[in-house]
């Protein structure tokens, strides 16, 4: 087998219709396109959400609520995974870092930890933002919080 024999698999290829070709050919006159309207018209792109004239859904509907463009978006991350990961890699502080490396969270991510869970060893725990039982629940074990 060499480059220059290389075929296609029986059946996998076709040939593409010939479009406005004559009456011979089966697809002349029209061209597959119908009778008038906008679509069979030269220049025709379909724009989104048009639906013939009539009002589009998207204007149709009403428009409610609010959207902050302000609103920051944290990753919840509980004590109980707090608890585990400490556990299993021995760590005495928790950062942003450790929980990527340990893919709890993306880089880009902002991190609260929330109080779900116990924790029993005293951690240096460094985060976006805390819950108010997450921060009681980490000091009561002899850890520490800092937020970043």
């Amino acid at each position: 087998m060499e480059l220059n024999n290389l075929k296609p698999a029986k059946g996998s290829t076709h040939h593409d219709k010939r479009i406005g070709r004559g009456a011979g050919s089966g697809h002349g006159g029209t061209a597959t396109r119908g009778h008038k309207g906008a679509q069979s018209r030269s220049g025709y792109s379909r724009k989104l959400g048009f639906e013939g004239g009539q009002m589009p859904l998207q204007r149709r509907l009403p428009k409610f609520g609010f959207t902050n463009l302000k609103r920051v978006e944290f990753k919840a991350i509980n004590l109980s995974t707090l608890e585990e990961l400490a556990a299993k890699k021995s760590l005495t502080e928790v950062t942003v870092d450790t929980l990527i490396a340990a893919g709890f969270i993306s880089s880009n991510d902002k991190v609260k930890i929330l109080g779900n869970g116990t924790i029993s060893k005293a951690l240096a725990v460094k985060a976006h933002a805390f819950s108010k039982s997450a921060e009681a629940a980490i000091t009561a074990a002899g850890g520490s919080v800092e937020k970043l």
